[in-house]
């Protein structure tokens, strides 16, 4: 018996997580590692939880993520998104949930680019007067 599976993305930052959920089963892979050996900070793995204790759907799916781009905490903040985006696919039902804890809104914070002239996006060269 094959399990039906639920897929999303999510992003954050310069972060793109493709998120396979499938229902009945257990276990988190992130790019073929266990969650704990890929997200070594405890408050990555409870962010990347969180979607699945807001809706009480714990112990119900079995996840697998691949994910790149960026820095832990990006990743795991896309990994989030696309957990629950990836539950309302699931059941419609539990959009309200979800939007009322904000797992279902995408963060639109950037790397703001450099400019010319300047030494970063806003930062400029020291002044002196001489």
């Amino acid at each position: 018996m094959t399990a039906k599976s639920f897929y999303a993305t999510g992003r954050r930052k310069s972060s793109i997580a493709r998120i396979w959920l499938f229902h009945g089963q257990t276990g988190f892979t992130v790019n073929g590692r266990t969650l704990d050996e890929y997200l070594q900070r405890q408050n990555l793995k409870m962010l990347v939880e969180q979607p699945f204790k807001a809706t009480r759907l714990t112990e119900q799916f079995r996840v697998r993520a691949k994910v790149h781009g960026g820095g832990l905490a990006g990743q795991a903040g896309a990994i989030r998104l696309g957990i629950a985006r990836a539950l309302v696919e699931f059941d419609e039902a539990l959009r309200p949930v979800l939007r009322q804890g904000g797992f279902l809104t995408r963060d639109p914070r950037e790397k703001e680019r450099k400019k010319f002239g300047r030494k970063g996006a806003r930062r400029s060269f020291q002044y002196t007067k001489r």
